[in-house]
């Protein structure tokens, strides 16, 4: 479990990290540089879940030997299966990361949500209901590793 105390955001008491996987922990299928010594570090604290529809078909692949438990997602109704899996775990337990509109639901829902904007972008509602922004995959799995910057940011 991961405990950060928050002036005037809240404690967070984190025991789930989802993750969307294009985009976000991947360009165009292939895993980022970087992310998974990132998820091997955050599996100590954090159980660790990838939802994807698999686009490029590489998923399986990039993350084998990684402590993540990997989601292949149908094609219709990404956001609202994003959202469930979310809610099963606990909204108040889990943080998210993604980038796209079919993560939107999920980062709103979640104890704190972070949105990614890389080489694809992001959907502008994604953003809209995200707790923090950044620019990079590392960066948002850094604000886990070193919560001292996330607490610089949310404070009031």
């Amino acid at each position: 479990m991961l405990v950060i105390e928050i002036p005037g955001f809240g404690t967070l008491r984190l025991e789930h990290l989802v993750l969307d996987y294009n985009g976000t922990l991947a360009r165009d299928g292939m895993l980022i540089d970087g992310v998974a010594q990132r998820l091997q570090r955050l599996a100590n604290e954090l159980a660790i879940h990838v939802l994807t529809a698999d686009t490029f078909g590489r998923a399986r692949a990039a993350l084998e030997g990684l402590p993540c438990r990997l989601e292949i997602l149908g094609l219709a109704s990404q956001d609202e299966a994003k959202l469930a899996y979310v809610e099963k775990l606990g909204r108040e337990r889990t943080a998210c990361i993604g980038n796209g509109r079919n993560d939107r639901m999920m980062l709103e829902a979640a104890a704190l949500g972070i949105a990614v904007v890389q080489a694809e972008g992001a959907a502008a509602q994604t953003l809209a209901v995200s707790d923090v922004v950044v620019a990079h995959v590392h960066e948002a799995l850094d604000l886990l590793l070193c919560p001292g910057r996330l607490v610089a940011t949310l404070r009031s």
